[in-house]
């Protein structure tokens, strides 16, 4: 079964306050629901239309399993935190097998 990934990039900030407060409910929700952290942050480089954006990239078992953690409570939870603290883009994709 190909694995999933959880892609996000944070085009900009509004508020961290907010975004500590839901990175500190989003990340053990997420991995309760089996995401593992590739990457968080860190420095990035972009090339062609590329943007340099804050990245976080997790990898699931499936692209099920990362829609399932979208939806879970606990993530919808952090989400009510997150509030509008950033402009960012998520996509959840599917691996290759």
């Amino acid at each position: 079964m190909a694995k999933g990934y959880w892609i996000a990039t944070y085009r900009s900030v509004s508020d961290p306050d907010k975004l500590a407060a839901y990175g500190k409910l989003a990340g053990p929700a997420l991995q309760a629901a089996g995401g593992r952290f590739l990457v968080r942050g860190g420095e990035v480089t972009a090339f062609e239309a590329g943007l340099v954006e804050r990245t976080v990239l997790i990898e699931f078992p499936s692209k099920q399993a990362a829609v399932d953690a979208y939806h879970s409570d606990d993530y919808q939870r952090a989400l009510e935190v997150f509030d509008g603290a950033a402009v960012r883009d998520i996509r959840l994709v599917e691996g290759l097998d």
